[in-house]
């Protein structure tokens, strides 16, 4: 019930994330979140749209493992996603912003333990 409580939250967390970068991309809320001044924010608007898309893939990925009705296949299909939002938030991590190791690496290295060994 731990592990599948983390495998939520991450996939929630990434929902979020979808939703800052492809609807609310150019508010002060979403620039803050990314550091990104109006100018900057409206001309990568249809990257960060693109990042929220992919975002979102993660999230769904990450819920169809949790309903998904055989277990084992279940855990698999976590497992995967997991490392997929690990290997994201290390490369975002080291490349743009470190805070993103926290925010996102360390729920997603959590929930990876979690699905891991229990």
């Amino acid at each position: 019930m731990l592990a599948q409580f983390f495998v939520g939250l991450v996939a929630v967390e990434h929902v979020y994330i979808l939703i800052l970068e492809m609807f609310l991309w150019t508010t002060p809320r979403a620039r803050k979140a990314f550091g990104t001044s109006i100018e900057q924010a409206e001309i990568t608007k249809p990257l960060a749209a693109n990042q929220g898309l992919y975002n979102g893939f993660l999230a769904a990925g990450l819920v169809w493992g949790l309903i998904h009705p055989n277990a084992a296949t279940g855990k698999e299909v976590e497992i995967f996603f997991l490392t997929c939002v690990l290997i994201a938030a290390l490369y975002g991590g080291f490349s743009a912003k470190r805070s993103i190791l926290l925010v996102q690496g360390l729920p997603a290295l959590i929930a990876l333990a979690l699905v891991l060994w229990l």
